[in-house]
């Protein structure tokens, strides 16, 4: 017995071929801006008797490109200060375009959100401790990103009621 297909037959008990296989890859990664600040050299470098406040803050920002590709942009700030001065400040918007195809729709939020940026984190990464030990720093390397719970932190104040606006 024989099944028929898009122009041919299928024997018994063959499946036919399966369609496309889902595909997910990086078409482009790129410094998309870039900037290093240090703002009180040449007193900033001199040696510090104690170690910096350094704070970092970290955003996602996905753009859809097409219905198969998305801009995905990493977005680091950071500082150092130490006594209230600022030694040195930076701020990089690290992206990449990536191609999602055949991907269930309820993936592609978390796919996007944690995958993508776990793929650019390593750049961004070097990017900055590059700019840093070229300030006159000692290197500073960011520690690894749990990028499943920022995306969970995100899905959490998206639902929270929103107060209403006031007239």
């Amino acid at each position: 017995m024989t099944t028929s297909t898009n122009g041919g037959q299928t024997p018994a008990g063959v499946m036919p071929p399966p369609q496309s296989q889902p595909q997910f890859r990086v078409l482009a990664q790129y410094t998309k801006d870039f900037s290093f600040e240090n703002p009180n050299a040449p007193q900033s470098v001199s040696g510090q008797p104690q170690q910096p406040s350094i704070s970092i803050q970290i955003n996602v920002n996905p753009k859809q490109l097409s219905n198969t590709d998305f801009e995905v942009e990493l977005k680091l700030e950071g500082k150092a200060e130490y006594n209230n001065t600022i030694l040195f400040a930076f701020d990089l918007t690290y992206a990449g375009v990536f191609h999602l195809q055949g991907i269930p729709q309820d993936s592609i939020g978390p796919l996007i959100m944690i995958e993508c940026p776990r793929m650019l984190f390593p750049f961004a990464r070097e990017i900055i401790a590059a700019a840093v030990v070229s300030g006159g720093f000692p290197p500073l390397l960011l520690d690894p990103v749990d990028f499943v719970g920022l995306y969970q932190q995100k899905l959490a104040q998206a639902q929270q009621p929103q107060p209403p606006a006031q007239a």
